[in-house]
C-alpha cells in the first residue's frame, strides 16, 4: 500500500497550568508551573501533599445527558477544542467515518475511589448499574462518540504513560488504512488517591516540585490531564483550507518486556531508531526532543543513556526538555500532552524549558532547556514516552 501523508490540524488541552491551547502556550513560553498543594482531597494522611490538579474547569462543561465523571469531563473540553481548532463542525464529515481513540490508565478511577470510600462507610445502595457501567475505560470514548456523533472506531489504549503516543500511532494507521477520515486521538486521566498513594509507597514522589534531569532530583508529580490532537490525511486537509500544525512522520512502538517498573535503555532506544527509520531521517535531523523526563532518578538517567545510544554524537547538538517539570505527570494523558506541546513548539518556534532546574548531574549531561524557554525555529520534533511494563513509544513530527 502506498503510503500517505497523515497530519494534525487541530489540538486540545487540558492541563494543570493552562486550560485550552492559547493559556497552554503562554504557560509553556513562561515556564510555568501548575504544581500547587492538593485541594480535591484530604493528603493529611499522605506522605506528600501537592501535585498537579486541574482547577479552571466550570461545572457546566460536564458532559449533558449523561453521568460522566471527571476523566470523561477533561476529555470532552479537549476534544471539544481540538474539532473547533480543526474547523470541524457537525455535518461536516460523515459521523461512520470519523473514530476517536483514547489513551487513559484509570478510567474514571475517582468515581471509583469515591464509591470505595462510600462502600467502607456501609453504604452499598450507592452501587448502580449507571455506576458500574461508568467503571468500564471503554466508557469514556463511547460517550465522546455519543457527545460528538462519531460513529467511526471507538477505542481505549491502555499502555500507561505511553497510552497518548500509542493512540496517535495506532489513529495513523487507521487514517493511512482508509478505516475512517478523520481520528481524534489523545490521553486522559484524572487525579487519582490511588496513583498518589502507590508511587509514594514506591518513592517515586518529590515532595515539592519535580525536577528533571537535575542531580537533586526527587521524583515525579501525580497529576491529572487531557490532551487530543485531529488526524485526517493531508490531501484531505488541505482540500479543505485546514492549516496542519506538524506531519506525523514516523511512529515507533515496542514492549521491552524487562520489568513491570524498572526502565530499560535497550528498549527506549529501540523505538527511538524505529520511529527515525519510520520518517527516513538520521538523528542529526532531528531539532528537539519531548523527553519522558518523569523527574525520577532512575528514570531520567536511562534516557539520557538511550538517547545517547539513539543518537550517538547527535545526542550532545540534541536539546532534550521534558514538560513534566511544568505540570507533572498526568498518567495516560502525558505523551498526548506532549504531542500538543510539540505541535505548539513546531508552530510558534520556541523549544519548551525543564524548570526547576539547578544542579548539573553527570548522569543526565544532554542539554534539558534549563529554565527559560528557548525561541528558535524547529522542523522536526520526537516526542518520547516510557511506561510501565516496558510499553515504549516514540513519534516523530515535522512542521507542516
Amino acid at each position: 500500500m502506498t503510503r500517505r501523508s497523515v497530519v494534525i490540524t487541530g489540538i486540545g488541552v487540558v492541563a494543570p497550568n493552562g486550560v485550552g491551547c492559547a493559556a497552554f502556550l503562554t504557560a509553556l513560553q513562561a515556564g510555568t508551573s501548575g504544581i500547587d498543594e492538593i485541594r480535591s482531597f484530604d493528603t493529611s494522611d499522605y506522605p506528600v501533599h501537592r501535585g498537579g490538579e486541574v482547577r479552571l474547569v466550570e461545572p457546566a462543561e460536564r458532559v449533558e445527558g449523561s453521568q460522566a465523571g471527571w476523566t470523561t469531563t477533561l476529555s470532552t473540553i479537549g476534544v471539544r477544542e481540538a474539532l473547533k481548532d480543526a474547523g470541524l463542525t457537525p455535518g461536516s464529515v460523515d459521523p461512520a467515518r470519523i473514530g476517536v481513540l483514547l489513551g487513559t490508565t484509570s478510567g474514571e478511577v475517582q468515581d471509583e475511589e469515591e464509591l470505595d470510600g462510600s462502600w467502607a462507610r456501609g453504604r452499598s445502595d450507592v452501587f448502580s448499574d449507571a455506576a458500574y457501567a461508568g467503571f468500564c475505560s471503554n466508557s469514556i470514548p463511547a460517550r465522546l462518540a455519543q457527545a460528538f456523533d462519531f460513529g467511526g472506531p471507538a477505542l481505549v489504549l491502555a499502555t500507561a504513560c505511553a497510552s497518548g503516543n500509542f493512540a496517535v500511532a495506532f489513529g495513523c494507521d487507521l487514517i493511512q488504512h482508509g478505516q475512517a477520515d478523520i481520528i481524534v486521538a489523545g490521553g486522559a486521566d484524572g487525579f487519582s488517591k490511588v496513583a498518589l498513594a502507590g508511587f509514594s509507597r514506591m518513592h517515586a514522589v518529590a515532595p515539592e516540585k519535580c525536577q528533571p534531569f537535575d542531580r537533586n532530583r526527587k521524583g515525579m508529580m501525580v497529576a491529572e490531564g487531557a490532551g487530543f490532537v485531529i488526524l485526517e490525511l493531508e490531501e484531505r486537509a488541505r482540500s479543505r483550507g485546514a492549516n496542519a500544525y506538524a506531519r506525523v512522520l514516523g511512529t515507533g512502538l515496542g514492549c521491552d518486556a524487562f520489568h513491570l517498573t524498572a526502565p530499560n535503555p535497550d528498549g527506549m532506544a529501540h523505538v527511538m531508531r524505529l520511529a527515525l527509520a519510520d520518517a527516513g531521517l538520521a538523528p542529526e535531523d532531528v531539532d528537539y526532543i519531548s523527553a519522558h523526563g518523569t523527574g525520577t532518578p532512575v528514570n531520567d538517567a536511562a534516557e539520557t543513556a538511550a538517547v545517547k545510544t539513539a543518537f550517538g554524537a547527535a545526542a550532545y547538538r540534541t536539546p532534550v526538555s521534558s514538560i513534566k517539570s511544568m505540570i507533572g505527570h498526568t498518567m495516560g494523558a502525558a505523551s498526548a500532552i506532549e504531542t500538543v506541546a510539540c505541535c505548539l513548539a513546531l508552530r510558534h518556534g520556541f523549544l519548551p524549558p525543564t524548570i526547576n532546574y539547578s544542579e548539573p548531574d553527570p548522569l543526565c549531561d544532554l542539554d534539558c532547556v534549563p529554565n527559560t524557554a528557548r525561541f528558535q525555529r524547529i522542523e522536526i520534533a520526537m516526542n518520547n514516552s516510557f511506561a510501565f511494563g516496558g510499553n515504549n513509544a516514540s513519534l516523530v513530527l515535522g512542521r507542516a
